[in-house]
């Protein structure tokens, strides 16, 4: 059981990510690298490194893997990542505990998710801008806890199945500015990498889709239990009757099949980084932008809508 110093923060928590810190140092080390080296590979900021180091961040799963991989630990770092209880005391808001403890132990998950990058795939940056539409304070930075605590078992190593479908507007509703969204698109395409995630688009434009009126998931627990799950303003939604599994279980098979592929789904989602990329930058000249859109073009023959900003309104 974990104990609490007098700032009331876990001393056991402090003492696994110290671990961490400590092994990522040797094999940094052991690389012949300065921490400012390191950060250059990433790429990231040279404090995000020493945080990391000093036990003091807590690491997003992209930044072990690419530690993993610059580092040539064989893996080592994500497996030690995975076993760490990085949030040992975090609380959700009284309505949607139950919704995370059914996460904690569902052994799949299949969702649909329309406006706002789903809770199990944002990045902190993307999760803080998002709470900063209606919280404010210590209340963000709790309500960010909370919800990267939930994502662990899904990206760690032999995480439980995972199988979302965006709809288009989760990409093109801008939370935070480009540089969240560039950053979180990224995260998107790191993540579907994963053996156990697997992300899809409906395009904005596609005809024939049965898109749902809100986002939904379909949950299903060790024993074999299912729940249809879905939400309103502070409020979960919870479902186990037969014919409405059955029924959302339909729509939400049509609607995969009719999504795009993998592929084209990470097609998308990388133009969509590369737009937020471009946010900024000096306007391209008329030649430059014809060739781009042959090159679009070429690699799918979908519309895309620039981004709008979402209505303000709580989000899971």
């Amino acid at each position: 059981m974990s104990q609490r110093d007098a700032t009331g923060e876990s001393t056991e928590a402090a003492t696994t990510a110290g671990v961490f810190g400590d092994v990522l140092r040797h094999f940094r080390r052991s690389a012949d690298l300065t921490q400012d080296g390191l950060a250059g590979q990433i790429p990231c900021d040279r404090s995000l490194v020493a945080r990391v180091e000093a036990g003091t961040r807590v690491p997003q799963d992209s930044f072990v893997r690419r530690c993993d991989a610059v580092l040539t630990t064989g893996g080592v770092l994500i497996q030690l990542w995975g076993r760490i209880d990085w949030y040992p005391a975090v609380e959700h808001p009284d309505w949607f505990q139950r919704r995370a403890d059914m996460d904690a132990v569902a052994t799949s998950l299949r969702a649909y998710q329309t406006q706002d990058i789903p809770g199990l795939l944002q990045t902190e940056n993307y999760a803080r801008a998002l709470f900063s539409h209606f919280l404010t304070g210590d209340t963000i930075e709790d309500r960010v806890r909370a919800r990267l605590s939930r994502q662990q078992r899904f990206l760690a190593p032999g995480g439980p199945l995972y199988v979302v479908v965006l709809d288009e507007s989760c990409l093109q509703s801008v939370v935070g500015d480009s540089a969240v969204m560039h950053e979180q698109c990224a995260h998107l395409l790191a993540v579907s990498q994963l053996p156990n995630i697997h992300v899809q688009v409906a395009p904005a434009h596609q005809q024939g889709l049965g898109r749902p009126k809100t986002s939904m998931s379909l949950i299903t627990l060790p024993e074999g239990d299912q729940w249809l799950y879905s939400e309103s303003l502070e409020h979960g939604h919870f479902d186990s009757d037969p014919a409405v599994l059955a029924h959302h279980g339909y729509i939400y098979d049509a609607l995969r099949a009719n999504a795009l592929s993998a592929p084209d789904s990470a097609a998308l989602i990388s133009e969509a980084m590369e737009g937020y990329g471009q946010h900024g930058q000096a306007r391209p000249q008329r030649h430059e932008v014809d060739q781009e859109q042959l090159q679009r073009a070429r690699r799918r023959g979908l519309h895309r809508s620039s981004p709008r900003y979402p209505r303000v309104r709580p989000h899971r």
